[in-house]
């Protein structure tokens, strides 16, 4: 069962990261199709004749492409990707929408009916609609329709996931959902001679070039030259590397923390494994005097151990593929949350996942043997028919063990401190781990020998008797401790971290938040925005009666050679410079700077890319390439990615105007903010479906999204106790065979069933809460690494550390209930053993 546990944990996870990793790959790979490269720009896109251009002028094989989202007005939790193309030039591209005789799909309706799209056919079930319905879309909370003209139907299980939740339009259907007002674009528009006049025309998300494999460099090179500035061709595949490195730290802190479950486990086979050698040694000391070899003795043992891992790890992939399924959900809404719209939310089998669940399953079964076969091999006949010598021995050897545990530390807390990567650090904490449980013998005889004469004028010699069975079968209920103890430590690293992010948060958001009403048009990503204002409603929000300041707010994503980058564009005056705490730089000095052309950059955004004030920025503009001076670095925990902050002059200058993102308002002396709220509803009702949320109700929307980021961290939290659970169970349940012999003989002498079982809770019970005391100097020191040292090489982050007492409470009473329940079958067992039929065999 622990190996099980270990395992399906371990594959849960993977197969979940697994499945998010594949889903935006295959969403990616449906919108650009066989593609080799696209001509992609600012965030301003691309000019619409430039399309024209190459296909015709320079003769090149290419698709036009605007894309987008919109949520289902029939299930407003389903977001669909807006595919906009030109169906005639798709045969090249991507072979679904391709024209086939076989196929009822009504391309030329594309360009004459309004609204006209393709679905596949599994979201056509999905929303209950077929081909000639139409169904309600809302695109920036605008309420749109589409006409069904076919349903797309994949011919693998691969094809109907890539086109799951993917919408179809043509170029020019796309254009009109998803662009609120002509974007005013300055120098971007394409002619050959470069005209520098600024122009509205139609703007492409990019363009899909099918280029031929000789030569394509310096093809590439040559588009590249008659391009206008700001447009750039990479590689078709660069916007799914740079989406898959969005999500590295995130899915790699789930691994590790996964990992805990098998480390825990680790010692629940340790324990099973010399449970069963200490049990046998009266037999295999019989088999070494009658001539089997100290090598065929091990062989046994690693020969059962790897039996016994073997099953554990068939139960434990099947466990893991229904936990993954999950898990998948989960991390997909979180992805989705916080960094891009993953459309595909399946678990996909990775044979590679599955691969190393097994390779884990059975190296960590065999690991978890090599000791007690070693034991059992090299221990002389006689001394083998002498059962209390393995406790005798590993008594002696505690202090040693000791030793090595705080050598141990001594090197984990090294790597730790040493600056490195992140699986340095989880290395750093693993040795950490390692030196508690080696310490662990030592510590539980020395806290038996104080807890015994507490015990003993509590229960009586009963109470002295369970502080002494805990010493005297230390090689097992030391292990169990410590499996117990490292789990509940994980509690306490993790729930402190946790804790003392969300405290830092909390009074992060109250410093930013200082606006009454804010306003935005409904998000596909809650953290990033993407929808855009009516321009005409804006204009009315901003002078509602009893408006004192209105902030317009500018969302834009920028793809970097480094990765996408978030651009936010505000008036920044000292107002709105002051909400920020400054970890270089002040707000005065920023907010002047700014207004001549600096920007500021958050903290993750400094971590990530190594600069500071007084740096210099280069960004993608839709005029080219810019250099911005950096004025100052602010403490931002909105986004791990990192936002650049720029005033409103200064993006204009550079940037095609996309309209606002958002609104901040303000409310004048008097007046009551939640009225101002109710007034920017009423004024947007039946024009634009927005997001209108109170400071209290954003700031509470803000910390439920926080909340949900956790809940995988705290399924394996809870997976990792389970498994410290089965662990103590398997000791006590080993104890009870073991002291059979033992028990008979006290009940014989008139102990009577409830003594034996007071005697068993109350050993338990201690084990549970010295597990518990153990617990808490290992979590509090795995917070501080997560917090010190993850959390930086993660993300980036300063965080407050903050210890919540509750948490340390939950810790000891969670160790000693697990220990108390899992004793409960085995007191009861030990009780209802005939004592006549034990002692039979003395």
């Amino acid at each position: 069962v622990g190996v099980a546990l270990g395992v399906a944990v371990v594959v849960a996870v993977d197969l979940a990261n697994a499945s998010a990793t594949r889903a935006f790959r295959l969403s990616s790979e449906s919108l650009t199709g066989r593609a080799t490269h696209v001509v992609v720009g600012g965030p301003g896109g691309v000019p619409g004749d430039l399309y024209a251009h190459l296909a015709v002028d320079r003769g090149l094989t290419a698709a036009p492409v605007v894309e987008g989202f919109a949520r289902a007005e029939a299930d407003s939790a389903r977001v669909l990707q807006i595919l906009g193309i030109d169906g005639f030039a798709e045969a090249d591209f991507r072979p679904f929408v391709a024209p086939r005789s076989d196929a009822a799909v009504d391309l030329p309706g594309l360009l004459t009916t309004p609204g006209g799209a393709l679905i596949s056919s599994g979201t056509a079930a999905d929303l209950g609609v077929e081909a000639g319905d139409t169904f309600g879309v809302r695109v920036d909370g605008r309420a749109e329709r589409a006409t069904v003209l076919g349903v797309l139907t994949p011919d693998d299980d691969r094809s109907a996931a890539a086109l799951q939740n993917l919408l179809v339009v043509d170029v020019a259907t796309a254009q009109e959902w998803l662009s609120s007002s002509e974007f005013r674009v300055p120098s971007s528009g394409f002619d050959s001679t470069r005209n520098p006049e600024p122009e509205t025309r139609n703007r492409l998300s990019r363009i899909d070039l099918l280029l031929p494999e000789a030569g394509v460099d310096s093809l590439v090179a040559s588009i590249e030259a008659g391009l206008p500035d700001g447009l750039e061709v990479r590689p078709a595949s660069a916007q799914a590397d740079a989406l898959e490195t969005m999500t590295a730290a995130f899915r790699l802190n789930l691994t590790a923390l996964s990992l805990l479950a098998l480390v825990v486990g680790l010692f629940l086979i340790y324990n099973t494994v010399t449970f069963t050698v200490v049990q046998r040694r009266k037999l295999l000391g019989t088999y070494r005097a009658l001539g089997v070899t100290r090598r065929e003795v091990f062989r046994l043992v690693l020969g059962e151990a790897l039996v016994v891992g073997a099953a554990g790890t068939v139960v434990g992939l099947g466990l893991g593929i229904v936990l993954g399924a999950g898990l998948v959900q989960l991390v997909t809404q979180t992805i989705g949350d916080l960094y891009f719209v993953v459309r595909v939310r399946e678990l996909s089998l990775d044979p590679w996942s599955l691969a190393k669940g097994i390779g884990l399953g059975l190296g960590a079964s065999l690991l978890g043997a090599l000791r007690p076969g070693w034991e059992a091999a090299s221990v002389a006949p006689a001394s083998a028919l002498r059962r209390s010598q393995q406790e005798d021995r590993l008594g002696a050897r505690a202090g040693r063990y000791a030793l090595g545990g705080l050598a141990s530390v001594a090197l984990g807390a090294g790597l730790i401190l040493v600056p490195g990567g992140i699986a340095v650090a989880y290395i750093g904490l693993l040795l950490l781990i390692v030196g508690a449980a080696l310490a662990a013998p030592w510590a539980t005889r020395l806290f038996s020998g104080i807890a015994s004469p507490v015990l003993a004028r509590l229960f009586g010699p009963t109470g002295r008797m369970a502080a002494r069975g805990i010493t005297a079968s230390l090689s097992r209920t030391a292990i169990a401790v410590a499996a117990l103890a490292v789990a509940v430590a994980s509690t306490v690293g993790v729930g402190v971290m946790v804790s003392s992010f969300r405290v830092t948060v909390e009074e992060w958001l109250g410093t930013v938040l200082q606006a009454d009403t804010y306003i935005q048009p409904p998000a596909t990503v809650f953290r990033r925005g993407g929808g855009f204002l009516d321009p005409g409603l804006a204009d009315d929000l901003r002078t509602l009666p009893g408006v004192a300041r209105a902030d317009g707010l500018r969302v834009r994503q920028l793809d970097t050679d480094l990765g996408p980058v978030d651009l936010v564009v505000a008036e920044v005056d000292s107002v709105r410079a002051g909400i920020y705490r400054y970890k270089e730089g002040e707000a005065e000095a920023v907010a002047r700077a700014t207004r001549t052309g600096a920007v500021a950059v958050s903290e993750p955004f400094a971590f990530r890319f190594d600069v500071g004030a007084g740096d210099t920025l280069r960004l993608p503009t839709d005029r080219g390439e810019r250099a911005y001076p950096i004025a100052g670095v602010y403490y931002d925990y909105g986004n791990d990615l990192g936002v650049v902050l720029m005033h409103e002059e200064t993006f204009l200058e550079s940037y095609a105007d996309p309209g606002l993102s958002g609104l901040a308002l303000t409310a004048a002396p008097g007046v009551d903010p939640e009225a101002l709220t109710e007034a920017a509803r009423a004024a947007s009702e039946g024009r634009q479906q927005l997001v209108v949320r109170s400071n209290r109700s954003l700031r509470q929307a803000s910390l439920d999204i926080f909340d949900q980021t956790f809940v995988v961290t705290n399924v394996l939290r809870l997976l990792a106790v389970l498994v410290a659970f089965v662990g103590v169970l398997s000791a006590l349940m080993a104890l009870q065979l073991e002291r059979r012999r033992e028990l008979a003989m006290l009940r014989a002498q008139g102990m009577t069933r409830r003594e034996v079982a007071r005697m068993v809770i109350a050993q338990t019970g201690l084990m549970g809460l010295w597990a518990g005391a153990l617990a808490l100097p290992l979590g509090l020191a795995l917070a501080a690494v997560l917090v010190f040292v993850v959390n930086v090489r993660s993300f980036g982050w300063t965080l407050a550390f903050t210890v919540d007492p509750w948490i340390l409470v939950q810790a000891v009473a969670l160790a000693v209930v697990a220990a108390v329940l899992a004793g409960a079958y085995p007191a009861w067992a030990m009780g209802r053993s005939d004592p006549a039929l034990a002692m039979r065999e003395e």
